[in-house]
């Protein structure tokens, strides 16, 4: 009897030293793996730490362009602004937060379309002013030989007449727009939309000469083409000619005038489009609009 209990007792040692010994593996085991686990998030904090550096380093780059539009300006701040926050924040999160490195990531996915888009605005005001620095060489070219030909006083005289004709300008301060399907309704389904509508703000000029207005709008759209293009609607600008999308005669009286135009529209293309405005042969005014599907 003695020696069966003695048996027992070394067996259940044995399975004892087992356990301890199947224990203390896997405690090795999941030790070992969390330590790789760190490493491996380690790694990965380091490189999207990398990457937001990189793009707060091309947010630096938009702030050294000549950006001829405030809102455009202050919402590449803003958006600067919130990278260098997020930087920071990835800074200081610990390694083995995973969640919030998850989160961190997909944040800096989003911040990457937001740049796309603020690039095709960007490359869609440079294509704007492009276009009219080109139509201003050839009229300049074309009218040299005039004004080679002009006295001294007559200098004086168109120099003087500039500078009232740049006081009396019109200038368009504000514009919205609201895409409409077929019946006039505002829509946001791209393959319902048929018309734009935009709502515009002429500033208050008491230099102005009150009166009827032609107001031309030229839409350009993400592809550079220009919307309801005719070989007939033109109007004159820089002592030329070029096409416009939409036309509205207004009575200005030299007060703030607030008005509404209409553009047809036949296929909406993806991205960024710019509405100028150009009033007795002069653009007074330059806005960039989206479209999405």
């Amino acid at each position: 009897m003695k020696e069966k209990n003695n048996t027992l007792l070394w067996i259940f040692l044995a399975l004892l030293l087992v356990a301890l010994a199947t224990l203390g593996f896997l405690y090795w085991n999941q030790h070992n793996e969390l330590n790789e686990m760190v490493e491996q998030m380690t790694i990965e904090k380091e490189e999207l730490q990398e990457e937001y550096e990189d793009l707060a380093i091309q947010f630096d780059g938009f702030q050294q362009m000549d950006i001829r539009n405030d809102s455009l300006q202050d919402l590449l701040s803003r958006e600067q602004q919130r990278v260098q926050d997020l930087l920071e924040e990835l800074r200081q999160t610990k390694a083995s937060n995973a969640r919030r490195i998850a989160e961190l990531k997909k944040e800096l996915a989003t911040v990457r379309e937001v740049m796309k888009d603020y690039v095709r605005q960007i490359d869609s005001l440079n294509a704007t002013n492009a276009r009219l620095t080109e139509e201003n060489i050839l009229v300049r070219r074309e009218n040299q030989q005039f004004k080679e030909q002009n006295t001294q006083l007559s200098t004086l005289n168109t120099q003087l007449t500039e500078t009232v004709t740049r006081a009396s300008m019109l200038e368009v301060t504000g514009c919205t727009f609201t895409p409409l399907n077929k019946n006039d309704r505002k829509t946001r389904i791209a393959s319902h939309i048929r018309k734009i509508q935009f709502e515009y703000t002429i500033a208050k000029n008491i230099t102005c000469t009150p009166g009827m207005k032609d107001l031309y709008v030229r839409i350009i759209d993400p592809e550079g083409n220009l919307l309801n293009e005719s070989e007939t609607n033109l109007f004159p600008f820089e002592s030329g000619e070029i096409p416009y999308s939409a036309t509205q005669q207004i009575e200005y009286s030299g007060e703030a005038y607030n008005g509404v135009c209409f553009c047809p529209i036949e296929e909406v293309v993806k991205g960024f489009y710019t509405i100028d405005f150009f009033c007795e042969g002069n653009l007074i005014g330059s806005f960039p609009f989206q479209l999405k599907k």
